[in-house]
């Protein structure tokens, strides 16, 4: 059975974003980019609410054409276009790119979806996360944390009904102070 992984990058006190939606923090270099490239490459489909997918159709369609891209980020295009994307929104009618459309999460359909072939989806923005949380869904957390204290923003987990013991199942630094974190349920 495939796996629903949250996949996010956070600041070192838990922000996934700045106040004003900013990621100009993140320390994405090439070595990481390469990782990422790696890892999501074999990955089944990407989970992501609205704005997570309109942020990222508004630049990876494209960003292979522009030769001054360094190659991991010329790469990484081409494996966001060949995945399949389902995008959970109740005001989209049409997302392109590959991306059906779902107006809820239904834990049946996403049981449903982890019982098929293929490998292990990804799930994708703060405010989708928190839902897959809710119903139980998140097989696995790679968060990665970056050295950088925003101090204020947006903190990628809020408040929740329940806890949840994770067994930690691998770390991984990298050269530019980026931490993996990788837990499982």
């Amino acid at each position: 059975m495939r796996k629903v992984i949250l996949w996010m990058s956070v600041s070192l006190d838990g922000y996934f974003e700045g106040p004003a939606h900013q990621l100009d923090w993140h320390r994405i270099d090439e070595e990481l980019h390469t990782y990422f490239n790696t890892e999501l490459a074999g990955m089944g489909a990407f989970l992501d609410g609205r704005r997570s997918h309109e942020l990222m159709s508004g630049f990876w369609p494209t960003a292979d054409a522009d030769p001054a891209n360094p190659a991991p980020i010329r790469e990484f295009a081409g494996i966001w276009r060949r995945m399949p994307k389902i995008v959970y929104s109740r005001t989209l009618t049409h997302a392109d790119w590959g991306a059906t459309v779902v107006r809820d999460v239904d834990p049946d359909e996403v049981n449903a979806l982890k019982a098929q072939p293929g490998g292990d989806m990804i799930v994708g923005g703060a405010e989708i996360a928190a839902v897959f949380r809710r119903f139980d869904l998140i097989d696995e957390y790679r968060i990665f944390v970056h050295p950088v204290l925003l101090g204020r923003g947006n903190l990628l987990f809020g408040p929740a009904e329940r806890h949840d013991d994770l067994r930690l199942v691998e770390t991984r630094a990298f050269g530019n102070g980026v931490v993996m974190l990788r837990h499982q349920r």
